[in-house]
């Protein structure tokens, strides 16, 4: 594989589905609809078989767990070129983004006060980040596993920024930055960037990753100024209509 690709397996590892199962070198994956990333097919690498077959597969595995079926590419790769050629499209109602920058950078140094990185999700942490204080078992599932951290920082007595953070190898895979409108343009997200920043540091990694959808300008913005640049990017793309047939009903 080349380095675009093991940088994609590291981020996968990071952000684990409820439901792996292996497709060649590819990976279909299930989480109750929870993010892109952990319900479609992770294209990178060899199948095992032709694209369209492959396709057909991702397909099959999508209509058996409730997913629309969706594939996760390199853009502008030849695999790319052949799910287009097998009459796929790029998938643009994607709710947080059909494209996606993957952005490394080494993990920065700063101020962190009143930031930490907790070993638990808090019911705050939670309502920030994902809009509820009762997360379901797939939300649970594909944010807490592996070597995880939660950074939250206080402003006026709340907890006003959180974001998540995976350690994978020497890596640290950001993700889930969320600062409240009403404390937002004080500085907290990079308070709480340089805090997890330390954690990743203190487990082992030297460099960080983050999937940024290439229409969020100002998240874009904040991890350039952190000394972020961008080292590929992604796609999904799904089935055109009647190029993927639920051949289980």
């Amino acid at each position: 594989m080349n380095s675009r690709e093991k940088l994609e397996i590291v981020c996968a590892k990071a952000w684990q589905a409820v439901v792996e199962e292996p497709l060649g070198e590819w990976t279909l994956r299930w989480a109750d609809g929870f993010t892109g990333r952990a319900n479609s097919a992770l294209a990178v690498g060899d199948p095992g078989r032709p694209v369209p077959d492959a396709l057909e597969a991702v397909c099959d595995f999508a209509h058996a767990h409730g997913i629309p079926p969706a594939v996760q590419v390199l853009e502008d790769s030849e695999l790319e070129r052949e799910v287009a050629a097998a009459g796929w499209r790029e998938q643009v109602e994607h709710a947080a983004g059909y494209r996606v920058s993957v952005l490394t950078g080494p993990l920065p140094s700063g101020p962190s006060r009143g930031a930490e990185v907790l070993d638990q999700a808090t019911p705050e942490w939670w309502d920030l980040t994902e809009n509820t204080t009762a997360p379901s078992s797939a939300q649970r599932h594909v944010v807490t596993t592996g070597k995880v951290g939660y950074g939250v920082v206080q402003a006026d007595g709340v907890t006003a920024g959180a974001v998540r953070g995976a350690i994978v190898d020497d890596w640290l895979h950001v993700a889930r930055l969320a600062v409240a409108p009403e404390f937002r343009r004080r500085g907290l997200a990079t308070t709480v960037l340089h805090a997890l920043a330390g954690w990743g540091r203190a487990h082992g990694a030297g460099k960080w990753v983050l999937q940024v959808a290439v229409s969020n300008t100002g998240a874009l913005a904040l991890y350039s100024a952190l000394g972020c640049s961008e080292h590929h990017r992604y796609r999904y793309w799904g089935p055109a209509t009647r190029t993927c047939e639920d051949r289980q009903s």
